[in-house]
Formats: structure tokens, sequence, C-alpha cells
């Protein structure tokens, strides 16, 4: 194996950092990412731990990751939601992808959660195929919900 996947530590986040701006410009959204490695640091080591995160690493060198979070289903009970799972371009196609949504999947089941959920862009069909191969549920008549920062503040004044 030319790769090792293992547990995230705070000072892999610089690193975490660069996939995160990568898959944004990617998705075409390079100025979208508002978070900073500082963030990365506080929020995933922290005294309120909010995420626990997965890298994959080729000659001490972050080329992957897969971040993910608790949540509850009304419906489940206890879900984990995998917010990215990232692999370096130069590293698509090694199995990366695989190796990673296995530990994503053992993380799950060790945690005895009932769901592992995420979303794919509708237009990202290599990615969609491969979760389907893997027998993920692409559920595409669900649409994705959000209230950005600015939305949350302009409802605030709404109902205010």
């Amino acid at each position: 194996m030319e790769y090792t996947i293992r547990v995230a530590q705070k000072e892999d986040m610089v690193q975490v950092h660069q996939l995160i701006q990568e898959l944004a410009t990617f998705e075409k959204e390079e100025d979208a990412v508002e978070v900073s490695v500082q963030d990365l640091k506080e929020d995933g080591f922290g005294k309120h731990k909010l995420f626990h995160c997965f890298v994959a690493e080729k000659n001490n060198k972050i080329v992957g990751m897969a971040l993910v979070y608790p949540r509850y289903s009304t419906w489940k009970g206890p879900v984990i939601h995998l917010e990215d799972l990232i692999v370096t371009k130069e590293m698509r196609g090694t199995g990366l992808g695989t190796a990673l949504l296995d530990e994503v999947v053992k993380y799950g089941d060790e945690l005895g959660v009932r769901r592992i959920c995420w979303e794919v862009l509708d237009w990202n069909e290599p990615a969609i195929g491969f979760y389907e191969s893997k027998g993920a549920n692409v559920m595409r008549d669900w649409d994705v919900v959000q209230l950005d920062q600015k939305g949350i503040k302009a409802y605030l004044n709404a109902i205010a």
C-alpha cells in the first residue's frame, strides 16, 4: 500500500484545509470556504469536539481526508454525517477513496449508528457512480435546504 489511513491530528489541519480549498475549486466555489485552519483546530480538537476526521498520508503528505460528525435522526436515532470525502486529483483511482470510506463505515459501525449520510453534487457523476457501487442509495428526489449566516440573520430580523 502506498498510503496510510489514520485518525487526523491537530497538526494535520493545515493540509486538511488545503484539501478543503482544493475541493471548493473543483466544485467551482473557490471563494466559498470560510473556515480557517484555526477553526478546524479548535472545532476538531478543542474542549467540545465537533467532528472526527480521517486522513490518508503518502510520503508525509496528506492526500485525502474524510470528515464526519454526529447527527440524530427522528426516524432512525443516532447517525453520522460524512461532510466531505476528498482525494487529491493525483490520487484518484488508486483505491484511496474506498479506503477512506471503509474507515468511515467502520467508525460508524463502532459507534452503533443506524445510518451514515452525505450529499453529492448532481453533476458529479464519477462520485455518484462510486457511492452507488458501494451500495449507497443516492436519493435524487431530495433537495438540500440551507440557511447561511446571512439567511439566519434575515430570518431572525423578519420574526423580531
